[in-house]
């Protein structure tokens, strides 16, 4: 083959490859959504019928709706280019707050349901205070209060599980999100349409209101927002606040889908809620993400484990996946980050 007949790349038009990039990056749901369709194509074709059945699909949904929530507030907090390492402490101190509270405190199911979410909205807002108040940084300060909120778990709920018949008994409500609706032969819990109504509104939010332009912009540069007038501390604390009120939301969801109250129930949210996030296309720098690409994310994590599971894998291997598919996922985000500038 002469050389003039080689292949070459030197006339690919830059003006289509920088389209390309600007649309990945205003759009970072389109490669978590493409990996996720990928790995559905995958899985039922591995598989077989079983994969796609209604009460498969709804099963993986119900094992999501814990870290899905929980990562709906990991979501605002890295938009601002933080990070929450105590949202699963906060999760399990609501949950207990509200057990206790019925059943020690014989107050009514309702007002300790309430008072447990505000246990949450009252962490997120001691994790605020640090950040924007004293000025530290936001994974020192988790770190530290995941320590705090763990001590008060123990302390509180000495140890013990609230058992399913005890919350039955006394405060009925705190297991209402765990009941479920019949569709053919799905099973639709109470606690995903509540996971779901809470995506939706936080996606209006942040996509049609001030408030949720201001998020992004304090994490794209918080000196810039500052100079053009947002108050970037009283967003950063608010964003902290209702992270913790959904965590407390999330407890609640919690007792719900386990049935009891366990202090040692979310083990493993915080990290699962970031897995999610980061997954989802969210860049952990600050300033980009959506809400929608985090549910798509949290679904990446339910189907791939769930399929990798049907498939006769050990657990083991889904683990070894959702690590590798975070380090793809942080990879490509730096690589965008660089190219884009």
């Amino acid at each position: 083959m002469a050389s003039d007949d080689l292949p070459t790349f030197a006339t690919t038009d830059p003006r289509l490859s920088r389209r390309m990039i600007n649309v990945l990056h205003g759009n970072p749901t389109i490669i978590p959504l493409f990996v996720l369709v990928l790995g559905l194509a995958v899985f039922s074709s591995v598989v077989g019928e079983r994969f796609f059945h209604p009460f498969n699909l709804s099963l993986v949904l119900q094992q999501v709706t814990i870290i899905g929530t929980v990562a709906l507030a990991q979501t605002l907090i890295i938009l601002t280019a933080g990070i929450d390492l105590s949202v699963g402490a906060i999760v399990v101190l609501s949950s207990v707050a509200m057990g206790r509270l019925a059943m020690d405190q014989d107050l009514p199911p309702g007002l300790a349901l309430s008072l447990g979410i505000a246990v949450g909205s009252a962490c997120g807002a001691l994790n605020g205070f640090f950040v924007t108040l004293i000025r530290l940084p936001p994974f020192i300060v988790t770190l530290g209060t995941w320590s705090v909120f763990n001590a008060l778990i123990q302390f509180w709920s000495g140890g013990e599980t609230i058992r399913q018949q005890e919350i039955e008994a006394a405060a009925p409500i705190l297991q209402w999100t765990g009941e479920s609706l019949r569709m053919g032969a799905a099973r639709l819990t109470i606690g995903s349409l509540l996971m779901l109504l809470l995506a939706g509104l936080l996606w209006y939010v942040l996509n049609r209101t001030a408030y949720g332009r201001h998020i992004y912009a304090v994490g794209n540069d918080a000196n810039a927002a500052r100079l053009s007038g947002i108050g970037t501390r009283r967003v950063l604390f608010t964003v902290y606040l209702i992270a913790g009120a959904i965590c407390g939301f999330a407890g609640w969801l919690l007792i719900g889908r386990i049935g009891a109250i366990s202090p040692l129930g979310g083990a493993m949210t915080n990290l699962d809620s970031i897995t999610a996030v980061v997954i989802g296309g969210t860049s952990l720098f600050g300033g980009r993400g959506s809400i929608i690409g985090t549910l798509i994310g949290a679904l990446i994590v339910g189907f791939f484990r769930n399929g990798l599971a049907l498939a006769g894998l050990d657990v083991l291997w889904q683990e070894f996946t959702i690590g590798f598919l975070i380090i793809i996922a942080v990879s490509f985000d730096q690589w965008l980050r660089r190219i884009s500038t």
